[in-house]
C-alpha cells in the first residue's frame, strides 16, 4: 500500500489543482510501481510560509523580499 506525503506551502492551491496532483501521483505509481490506486494514499499537507524555511529564512520573508 504507497503512501505519498506531498507538503506545499499554503499559498492559493485549488482544491481542483490538489485533486490533480492526488489522480496524477496515483496514476504515476500504477504506471511506474504497478501498483493497485485502490490501495494508494496520497496526502497533502499545506504549511504557512512562516513555518517554511529556505536558506535560513523562512518564505514569508522571502516573499516580501521580492
Amino acid at each position: 500500500m504507497p503512501y505519498v506525503n506531498i507538503k506545499i506551502t499554503r499559498e492559493g492551491a485549488t482544491v481542483e489543482q490538489k485533486a490533480q496532483l492526488i489522480q496524477g501521483v496515483t496514476q504515476l505509481l500504477v504506471d511506474v510501481l504497478g501498483k493497485n490506486p485502490k490501495t494508494t494514499v496520497v496526502v497533502i499537507d499545506e504549511v504557512d510560509t512562516d513555518n517554511w524555511g529556505i536558506g535560513g529564512e523562512t518564505v514569508t520573508i522571502l516573499r516580501k523580499r521580492k
